[in-house]
């Protein structure tokens, strides 16, 4: 898990927390460059507006055999539960995944399968994804939207997708609308997470969550 910080020069007395998750399995991935600018424009977006953030990224390939034991297990370990708490406590959260199969990758589901199921909820999201083809693009709306529309999570209404010719040579000029689309969910998600309190609430750590269950994971079968 990384960090980064931004906001402006000037004093402010806000300060918002950004947690963003990379499904990407490779090293350097599309997926996570991909993550890096929607966070990058999203804490300018604040700064903008007087809030600093701090951006904390979780790359989901480290923590795969955690979520898999997890799984398996029903619970987790002190490096996954820490991955958990700094995504579920967050302002706002930007989820990206490349897309397999038509639809989001194995281990993006599995890490949101370990989350309490309340544990989103009212958070404002920004999804995205990577792919080879544009067509697949409709994953967003179709699997990924859906996804965080049940765990009652709020999604902004901008999803931001990049197939494998937004990273090419002359991607970001005129001819190509990624910049337009990460500035403008950017703006979305910015909105949303400078009202947000979620990071600085109090917990109760004596709270059992909402889907705790004693034999194990929740909604073990």
């Amino acid at each position: 898990m990384t960090a980064f910080e931004g906001g402006n020069s000037g004093e402010t007395q806000v300060t918002r927390r950004i947690a963003v998750i990379s499904a990407g399995l490779s090293q350097p991935s599309s997926t996570r460059l991909l993550a890096d600018r929607i966070a990058q424009a999203t804490v300018r977006r604040l700064a903008e507006q007087g809030v600093d953030a701090t951006v904390d990224v979780v790359e989901l390939r480290d923590t795969a055999q955690d979520v898999t034991n997890n799984m398996l297990t029903g619970f987790a370990n002190q490096k996954l539960e820490a991955v958990i708490e700094s995504v579920t406590s967050a302002d706002g959260l930007i989820a990206v995944t490349p897309i397999f199969t038509t639809s989001y990758s194995g281990l993006f589901k599995s890490f949101i399968d370990v989350l309490d199921p309340q544990a989103l909820a009212d958070m404002p999201v920004l999804i995205a994804a990577t792919g080879g083809s544009e067509r697949h693009s409709l994953a967003l709306d179709y699997a990924i939207r859906p996804l965080f529309s049940y765990l009652h999570a709020s999604t902004v209404p901008t999803a931001v997708y990049a197939a494998s010719s937004d990273w090419g040579n002359g991607a970001d000029a005129a001819t190509s609308s990624l910049p337009e689309r990460i500035e403008r969910a950017a703006g979305e998600l910015a909105a949303q997470v400078r009202d947000s309190d979620r990071s600085i609430r109090v917990q109760d750590p004596f709270a059992l969550p909402a889907g705790f269950s004693p034999i194990g994971a929740y909604g073990a079968q």
